[in-house]
Parts: structure tokens; sequence; C-alpha cells
């Protein structure tokens, strides 16, 4: 009697109810079978009965033979090409690492994945053309030497830059991962940094929905194919929107995990079985999961064992024996895999060891990569999740093949190299081998004709970049005229003025429909509620309720052809999103401009990965960081306060970013970054910082910011106010401020004047990022030309003819404004920089300035101070300051308490 009989109150019941679905099976088929018994799960869970759902399949293939879609292709010439292929991505290696591992690189990711994207590449990627916009390939980045080899093969790479992999200074080699913006026509996503690619292929499969809902696209056709690693799934960011992609039902995105059971440096999950665990937490989520375990040649033996012993088998063992196996050799496999049974050994006693160690896992069976991207291909309602069962460094024999050391093998034996080459077949002889000789069939050749075939079925070669799209038309400045023009008693926030701006914007005929608002959960702090109904908020379907505000002007609506992406608390997929966008433009031949608005503290810092990627990518759109700076968002304390956003976004090569004090400047910026970026198509990105203080706003053209202060809120520094002619004594400072304490500062000039008889020019300088950039190219030219006369930067030309110490506050840590201090220097004048260094913490905005020593009495005692140390005035009337305005000189400095 068996343990299940043995519990059974009947028997003989239970077995009539199996042979009824054994005939169905066999009859009707495994999806009539699943139907039925869906529906009595269903059944008895509304009857109330307890029927947990189990969440994994048993450890064998998902689709059985009998259901698999068969390929019509050439198997014998895939086979050669995929292993030129194969020899091609090692060779790529071992030659860069022959004089020393320095370069280093990976062969074992891409042998362990090859079939993977062999078939794919053969008969299921589709690159653009005027009736298909293209798959979208997020290709794993330490598969990228195979992805090389193959274009090499194709025609599109030379053998000189194969020679030249990651030897990129000369302008000619091959970058190390996918990078757009070192390779800019080839690579479309940056990937390497694990997780970031499935985070952003979910958001990229929605995007290509919200175009389609949007009309703006016809994206229907278009497939999302994700490539990663089961080691890169311990990534948060990996799994972190797979819930998404279910909710969103997104059946145009297919993830392909190859598990080849090994991470870095060992196995994923060596006790355990991750190919179990990530079907558990997809199908949990919303996904088909097909998983591709074992090879063609296992389906006999799993016909043949009608016990189900073998099944039990591959199920008992673990991971970690798994990848022991591979490592071994047929009579290991026989001995420790099938010896564990005597019913086993006898099911694969008439094998030799040779075909026992020639039973593949299903990742290297192009039938069975086949069939099951056929299947994922044509499933619809739900996204697709393949997991594919490989074995790292495939192939690689004693130097990697299922090892510990695969992951970081630079370099091969002799032995190895030759048990390769003899392996696949690779037309080299034994003289030849030590040279590791590229190899590329003849242009007559069939293999050729094969492979230029397949592809022309397909639109063309990929991966390949499109750089350019359409321009857009960008409204002239003057269209924003009423935010250039003073507030008069009337106070704003900048946060205010830039969503008066983008709701201009966003009613504009001819770029209006190209605006992609997008916001976390905070609409209503920003401002933006009213966008709801104006807009609509994107939802694949629709609106299925009745919202409970349906009675307000401004209600919330949600719709298919909804513009605004309203994200909920999630700072990483809101950046997705805004990352897709603002390559929609490269992916989809359609510009758009997204405006992405967030609390400043969680944006570059919460994010800043993905900010160096999107840099990376080449994305163009604006980031705006909403209540800027440490003193501005006064009542939420140390972990929302932002002193540092523009130190990081200065630290991104091609983000632009501004720190503006009016709506004036706030507009200028906005519309040249269009004109920038949707224009002339720039590869940049702006990183606005906004605030929600309220006060009056001058005009542009007041208070001595009219003619010619465009180019210097663009450059980042124009003077502001001149204080007139100095006073009996002649002392005079140039005051410094960017956002909200350019307020204090222009205070603080008032003091000075009032108080001490000191004029001050007051400058604002809404970039020190962007002058920085001005001073070092400045700089680089004037090294590099040594007999040309000399060129100034920015700030210098700019404060040529403005005597006395330059005194500059802003409302984030000193080494903001210190970034130019060598050119202040270099206009002869004494440079004193105020910041907010230190964590935030939560008070009225008065005293948080007067803590962080930025407000205007620090300004007014630092410009004291600095004309003291010019020999301007004795240090008896800087003690007099810090009396006068109550500076406690005792107490310890912020940044340490």
């Amino acid at each position: 009697m068996s343990a299940r009989e043995a519990g059974d109150l009947d028997p003989i019941e239970t077995a009539e109810w199996l042979e009824s679905l054994q005939a169905v099976t066999q009859h009707r088929g495994a999806e009539r079978a699943n139907q039925l018994v869906n529906t009595l799960v269903d059944e008895a869970r509304r009857d109330g009965l307890y029927v947990p759902r189990s969440l994994t399949t048993g450890y064998r293939n998902t689709i059985a033979p009998k259901d698999e879609a068969q390929s019509t292709g050439d198997r014998a010439i895939e086979h050669r090409l995929r292993s030129i292929i194969r020899w091609n991505a090692m060779a790529i290696i071992l030659r860069a690492n022959k004089e020393s591992s320095e370069l280093g690189g990976h062969i074992a990711s891409f042998q362990s994945a090859a079939t993977l994207y062999d078939i794919g590449f053969g008969h299921f990627w589709h690159a653009p053309t005027d009736t298909h916009g293209g798959d979208l390939l997020y290709i794993q980045g330490h598969s990228a030497p195979g992805i090389y080899a193959r274009a090499f093969v194709e025609g599109r790479l030379t053998e000189q830059q194969l020679l030249g992999y990651r030897q990129e200074t000369g302008g000619t080699g091959l970058s190390s991962y996918p990078h757009p913006w070192l390779m800019p026509d080839f690579w479309q996503f940056p990937t390497v940094s694990m997780g970031l690619g499935p985070l952003m292929s979910i958001y990229q499969a929605r995007f290509l929905k919200y175009l389609q809902g949007r009309g703006l696209a016809d994206t229907a056709a278009r497939k999302v194919w994700a490539f990663m690693g089961d080691g890169e799934m311990d990534e948060p960011e990996s799994l972190g929107a797979i819930s998404l992609a279910g909710r969103e039902r997104l059946d145009n995105l297919i993830f392909v995990i190859n598990c080849n059971l090994q991470r870095l440096d060992g196995p994923v999950r060596g006790n355990g079985k991750i190919i179990q665990e990530l079907e558990s937490v997809f199908r949990g989520a919303g996904w088909n999961v097909i998983k591709v375990v074992w090879g063609g040649g296992w389906d006999k033996l799993l016909a043949k064992d009608k016990s189900g012993l073998l099944l039990k088998r591959m199920e008992e063992c673990v991971d970690g024996e798994y990848q022991d196996f591979k490592s071994k050799s047929g009579a290991y496999v026989r001995e420790h895999f099938f010896g564990k049974y005597e019913e086993l050994k006898a099911l694969v006693a008439d094998m030799s060891d040779d075909e026992i160690w020639g039973l593949t896992r299903g990742g290297h069976d192009p039938e069975k990569v086949f069939a099951a991207y056929a299947a994922a291909v044509k499933h619809t309602g739900e996204p697709t999740l393949i997991l594919a069962k490989t074995v790292k460094g495939y192939g690689m024999g004693e130097s990697g093949e299922g090892q510990m050391i695969a992951h970081q093998a630079k370099k091969m034996t002799q032995d190895a190299l030759r048990g390769f080459r003899d392996r696949f077949q690779i037309p080299v002889s034994d003289e030849q081998l030590a040279d590791v000789p590229f190899i590329k069939p003849a242009e007559d050749s069939p293999e050729m004709q094969y492979l230029r075939a397949r592809r022309a079925a397909l639109g063309g070669y990929l991966p390949a970049r499109r750089s350019k799209s359409a321009s857009l038309e960008i409204p002239p400045l003057s269209n924003f005229q009423r935010l250039l023009d003073s507030t008069g008693e009337r106070e704003i926030s900048t946060t205010m003025a830039f969503v008066q701006m983008l709701g201009t914007l966003v009613r504009d005929k001819a770029i209006g429909k190209h605006v992609v608002p997008i916001v976390p959960d905070e609409s209503r702090t920003f401002g933006m509620e009213g966008m709801f109904r104006q807009l609509g908020i994107y939802s694949s379907v629709g609106q299925l309720y009745k919202p409970q505000d349906a009675d307000q002007l401004m209600y919330y609506r949600e719709s298919k052809d909804g513009q605004v992406l309203q994200e909920g608390i999630n700072e990483g997929g809101a950046m997705s999103s805004w990352i897709v966008a603002a390559t929609s433009y490269s992916t989809s031949n359609v510009p758009m401009i997204p405006f992405y608005i967030y609390y400043s503290m969680f944006g570059l810092q919460r994010v800043g990965d993905l900010a160096w990627l999107a840099g990376d990518i080449r994305a163009r759109g604006f980031l705006l960081g909403g209540t800027a700076g440490r003193t501005t968002l006064n009542g939420e304390g140390l972990q929302h306060e932002d002193g540092h956003s523009h130190i990081i976004a200065g630290t991104i090569p091609n983000c632009v970013s501004y720190d503006p004090t009016f709506a004036y400047e706030v507009v200028t910026i906005v519309r040249e970054g269009m004109r920038r970026m949707y224009e002339q198509q720039e590869d940049v990105y702006y990183y606005i910082t906004l605030m929600n203080e309220n006060y009056t706003h001058p005009g542009l053209a007041e208070a001595g910011a009219g003619a010619g202060a465009e180019e210097g809120i663009l450059k980042g520094l124009y003077l502001l106010k001149d204080g007139g002619k100095a006073g009996k004594g002649g002392l005079r400072v140039q005051l410094m401020g960017s956002g909200t304490i350019l307020r204090e500062v222009i205070a603080a000039a008032e003091l000075l004047k009032a108080d001490f008889n000191v004029t001050a020019d007051i400058w604002s300088a809404p970039s020190y990022n962007e002058l920085r950039r001005d001073g070092m190219a400045a700089e680089r030219w004037n090294l590099l030309h040594p007999t040309e006369p000399r060129r100034k930067s920015w700030v210098e030309a700019s404060l040529a003819g403005h005597d006395g110490p330059v005194i500059a506050s802003t409302d984030y840590m000193r080494n903001y404004a210190d970034q130019v201090r060598e050119y202040v220097h270099a206009a002869g004048r004494r440079y004193v920089v105020l910041g907010t260094d230190g964590f935030g913490r939560s008070d009225y905005r008065a005293k948080l300035r007067s803590f962080f020593e930025v407000d205007r009495y620090h300004v007014a005692v630092a410009a004291l101070k600095a004309l003291c140390d010019d020999g301007a005035i004795r240090p008896a009337v800087v003690a007099e300051a810090i009396a006068r305005y109550g500076v406690d000189s005792e107490r310890a400095a912020p940044w340490t308490v």
C-alpha cells in the first residue's frame, strides 16, 4: 500500500478520479485537463473548501514533446553557425588576454546561453521595418562577446574591432558590456548593472502599450525580450516590478532566464532549486511560466520510466549536485545520479557513458528552445517567463565547464581549447590552435546565405540603435510670457511656476501630445492634480470604478489613453518609466518629452544607478527635484531634506543641472532644454530643482536681469542686481546664491548696506555644475594651446570689473559652490563658500538656515570677514556683526551634530 493510499479514506474512488483525469489528458490533451482541474479547484474554493494552489510544477519541461512547435530551419547549418559564433566569442577573450589578464572579459556566460540567443536571432527577433516597429532586446551584459561574435560573422564588425575588445580610448574598440554611450549605433540598452535590465524591460513593455493606447505608435506586434542570469535574480530590482507586469498583463514581454545554476563564486541555490523558486515567484505574480529543463535525449528516458522514479530523482537533487554532475563525466553521472536507485541504473544500462554525458540540458537543445519561444510569442494575456537550464562554461572542459571558477575564466588550456574545437567541429588546425583565429564562413557559403536570408526575413540585423528621430517644433520663449513677467504681490513657488509651464506645454498643438508627466504618489504635493482630469492617468483597462471624488472638478480619472504616468510610491519604477520615455526617440522613433517630478531627496540619491544608466542610454528628458534643498522642506527632517543632489548630478557627464530661484529662470532653462534635446537632438538630460516655498518673483526684464540675462542663466551665472556706487570707504562685495538661499543673499546685501555701508553686487548662480564644466573646458584649452591667447572661464569673465571678495551661499553642501573656486581666484578674488553640510532636521525655515549657517546674517558676517582678510576692515567690525546678528560663535559645527 502506498503512502497516499494509507491516508486515503476511499482509495477506489480516488483511483477512479485519477483514471478519469488520465483519460482526459490522453484523449483531449493537457490543455483540456488543466481547464477541468482549474474549474474544480475554483468551484471548491467558492464552496469554502481549503484548496492550496501549488505554484510549482514538476521538475520537467512545461511543453510536452508532442506539443512542441517545430522549426522549419536547417538545423545542421544553424549548428555550424552557432558553433562558429561560440568559437569567436571565446577567441575575443583569449586574444584580448594573451599578454596579460588586465583587460578581463567573460567566456562562460555566453557559452551557456549561445543557443538561447541563436534561436532568437534566427527565428523570432524582428528588426524595425516599415511594417514592424522592431523587437527590443535586453541582452545580458556578460554575454556581450557572443553578440560581437555574431555581428562579426554577419559582417557588421571587423576583425580589427574584435581585437580592440575593451580597448576603447582610440575610438574603434568594443565596449566591455552593452553601452549605448560608447557604441551609439549598436547597443540599445545598458544591462550589466545587474537587476536594471529586468526592471527597465518591464516598464519598456508597458510604455509600448502606453504609446499604442494614446495612438502615437502601432506597437501591437512588438515584443520586449529580456535576458538575464539566475544569479541576477537575487538583485531586488530584478523582481521588484514583476507584479506590475502581471497586473498590466504585459503579453508583449518575455523574460528568458539562463539558469546555469551558478553565480560568480558558486551555486545560485546550492541547497535548493532556483528554477522551482523562480517559477513559484513569477506564477504568483501572474506570469505564464515555461520551463526548459531537459534536452530531447531525456524524453525517451522519461517515457520509459513508468514508475515516476526518474522524475523523483530529478526533483530530489539540489542545484549544487547538478553543477557537480556537469563538471565530471558520464560515468560519474551514472554512479551518482542514476545509481541512487537500482531501477534507474537499469533504465540506462544500455547507454554508454558517452551517451549519458550527451544528455543535454534544455537550454542547449535548439528544438526545446524554439518550442518555448514559439509558445511565448503566441501567448496572450500574461507576460511570459522562460526558465532555461544550462551549464555555465558549456564546452570549456577543464577550463571552466560547470566549475566554480567558470565566471572568472579568462584563459583556456591547450587541451581544453582542442577539446572545444573538436566538440564543435571548428575548422582550425593544430598548428593554428595557439593563435585562436577568428572564423568566418566564405561569403558565398551556404552558412552565410542562410544567415542573411534569416535576418532578411526578420527585417535586418540586431542589435542596432536609432540615434536620431524627427525633431520637434519647440514653442518660443514668448509663449510663456506670463511666467517671464513679475508676479507683483502674488507669491508662488518655483514648483508652481513649473506646473503652470507644464500646463502650457501640454496644450501646445505641436508638442503637447509628446509630453509625458510622470509622478510617484505625490501629485497633490506638487499641485499637479489638475492634470488628472485634463489629461487622464494611463491605465491599460481604463477606469472600472466611479472615483470617490467624481463630483469634484479635478477628480481622479484613469483612462486607456491617459497621458499621465502615476507610478505610486515607487521611485525606481518611475525612474524606469522616465528612462523608457526619454529614449522613445530611439526605440520607437517617437520622441517623447518626459517630466518626472519627485521629492529631490528620493531622486538621484535613491536611484543613482538608474540616473547613471540614463546617461549611458542617452536619455533625453527632464527630472524635477521638488521640495529641494536642505532647508526648504522644513518639517520633514533628516531623510527628506536634500543638500547634495546637485553634487550627485554633477557626476553624470551628460546631466545638465540647475537650481533656479525665479519663475523666469525655470522657464528659460526648460525651454532651452527642449531646444537642445528635441530640436537639436543632443544626448543630454536635465535635472532641475524646485522648491515649495512661496515668495514674489521679479520679471526677466527687471533689476539688472534684462538684456543678456538669458545667456547667463543658461551658463550658470549672471548679475541679478548691481549694487550701484560704493559708499564712503569704497567697501564692496560680490554675493552669489541659488535656489531659495538667493533670497537670503539679497537680504544680506541690504543688511550690509544698512548696518556697515558695504555695497554688494548680487549674482544668481543657477548652476555651479555648468560653471565648473565651462571652467574645465577653458582650463583644458589653455593647457593644450600654450601659444594661443588665454581663454577665460565664464566665472572669471563675468567677475571682471566687479571688485571685492566673492561669497557664495546655497542650500547644498559647500563643495557644490566650491567647484568654481579656482575660476574665482583667476579673477583675483577671495572666495568664501557657505553651505548646508550635515544631516537635515525639522524646524522652521529661518531656524534651519541659521542652524546650517546659510541665512542672511551668516552671509553678512562671511562677507565682512572676507573684507577683513583682504585688509579692508578691522577684525573688530566682524566681531561687532557677530554680536549684532546674534551669531553663536561657540556652537558646534552643523556637520558634526
